[in-house]
């Protein structure tokens, strides 16, 4: 679990992120984090850390991120998202589609 200090010096859970990153060969990629910036630099980099799929596969953008709570709830909505077709997730960072709509 990752935690972060709260202004009475107590811990809490840091909240969780989902975001897409578009692909040089047009393709949607979707994830969780806790801190996007740096996730998105593991993909864009040379790091062990990145994803295998996004290998060889830049330059690589940042289209859309949410923060969405829980890492239990990212990981439900990534699921939600990764069987959404390429229009229904286009509509989701065009803000067309609402995300809470994936939980009905």
């Amino acid at each position: 679990m990752t935690e972060k200090q709260n202004e009475n010096g107590l811990l809490r859970e840091s909240e969780w992120s989902l975001y897409m990153i578009k692909t040089r060969l047009n393709t949607l990629y979707t994830g969780i984090s806790t801190d996007v910036d740096r996730r998105f630099k593991e993909h864009s980099g040379v790091s062990k850390r990145a994803a295998r799929y996004l290998k060889g596969k830049g330059p690589l953008e940042l289209v859309w991120q949410q923060p969405v709570g829980s890492k239990s709830e990212a990981l439900v909505l990534e699921y939600q998202v990764k069987k959404l077709n390429r229009r229904q997730k286009q509509n989701l960072i065009d803000g067309e589609m609402a995300l809470k709509s994936l939980l009905d």
